[in-house]
């Protein structure tokens, strides 16, 4: 047989993922990102963005994902006119989280500090605080993962930020003061967590407000 004369058969080109396909971690940090930058731009409340990233991390095939954010626009959303006045940092709430942890003990972060995506704080029997007055934001969005077991999560916040949260506290207290930036710009941190004969609170600091905020972070970051 004279392979030569043999037509060639066209190679298809690679489509999305099937459906039925197993979904990579790198699959669910892509549908993660498009749900933070949704609840950022206050397209989900945070219930809802607490519920669809539960069901994001217990998804097991791509087809599980995709029904997630098929209401949402793609990653980034849609083109803001005109330069932030922020001047967040590379680093998006899809980087390593970072966690805090008091047992029969006590931890705290506070001061001028950069504030990554995420951050988990547990406490039991023992005693947690954030304070976010004075740190810098590497990105809009950064979102706390609390619990509190018999112990306390305090959260404080500047006064001009957007702060929203989700959580349940049974036999315990779970309190987040909700506000809203009238700048679209401003840092996003949403809340969320539960408590066990516990408290987990998070509030605006008074008279504590984001300043120069591009300035700081330039100087912070060597630029």
């Amino acid at each position: 047989m004279d392979l030569e004369k043999q037509p060639q058969q066209p190679v298809a080109p690679a489509g999305p993922a099937p459906a039925g396909i197993r979904a990579s971690d790198a699959d669910r940090d892509r549908i993660a990102d498009i749900l933070r930058d949704a609840v950022a731009e206050g397209r989900l409340t945070a219930d809802e963005h607490a519920e669809r990233v539960d069901l994001v991390y217990r998804a097991k095939t791509v087809g599980e994902l995709e029904p997630l954010v098929q209401d949402l626009p793609a990653a980034g959303g849609a083109a803001r006119p005109g330069a932030s006045p922020y001047s967040y940092g590379p680093e998006g709430a899809s980087g390593p989280a970072e966690n805090l942890v008091a047992v029969f003990s006590s931890s705290t972060r506070k001061g001028r500090w950069r504030v990554g995506g995420r951050t988990n704080a547990f406490s039991l029997f023992g005693s947690v605080e954030i304070d976010l007055t004075e740190a810098l934001f590497g990105q809009r969005l950064t979102v706390i993962n609390a619990t509190s077991i018999f112990g306390s999560v305090e959260i404080k916040v500047p006064e001009n930020i957007s702060l929203r949260g989700s959580g349940t506290g049974i036999f315990g207290n779970f309190e987040v003061d909700t506000l809203e930036s009238a700048d679209p710009e401003a840092p996003v941190v949403v809340v969320n967590g539960y408590s066990v004969f516990g408290n987990v609170e998070a509030k605006p600091k008074r008279g504590k407000l984001i300043t120069n905020l591009q300035k700081q972070l330039r100087k912070h970051l060597g630029h």
